[in-house]
């Protein structure tokens, strides 16, 4: 069994992920639409409609095969879901906590990207 010691907050950057800042992101937006997906007591291929792919396809997302998808891909489908997304640009509170943060309802995470 191969030990990992957790060391930041992503752990895409943990375990040796090319661009995990970037990967990380992509994690929250698909927590966000399965979130989104189990709230509406959709099925998969109802959901995969709504969003414009394939059924297999969106569960390969939904198990964490999403390193191929675009970020902006995954903006479409929460927009698909009927949420709202808005991009705020604003500077940083300190220097150092610059960064992409997904948030809403109950959560706030921040990427470094």
């Amino acid at each position: 069994m191969t030990k990992i010691t957790r060391r930041t907050e992503n752990v895409f950057g943990d375990i040796g992920v090319p661009d995990p800042d970037t990967q990380m992101l992509k994690a929250e937006l698909v927590l966000r639409i399965a979130g989104l997906i189990e709230s509406k007591k959709l099925s998969q291929s109802a959901a995969a409609k709504l969003m414009g792919v394939a059924q297999p396809d969106l569960s390969k997302i939904l198990a964490g095969q999403f390193r191929p998808v675009s970020v902006e891909r995954l903006l479409r489908c929460i927009v698909a879901l009927g949420q709202a997304v808005t991009i705020d640009v604003t500077p940083a509170a300190r220097r150092g906590s610059a960064g992409i943060r997904v948030t809403g309802s109950k959560t706030s995470r921040r990427a470094a990207v």
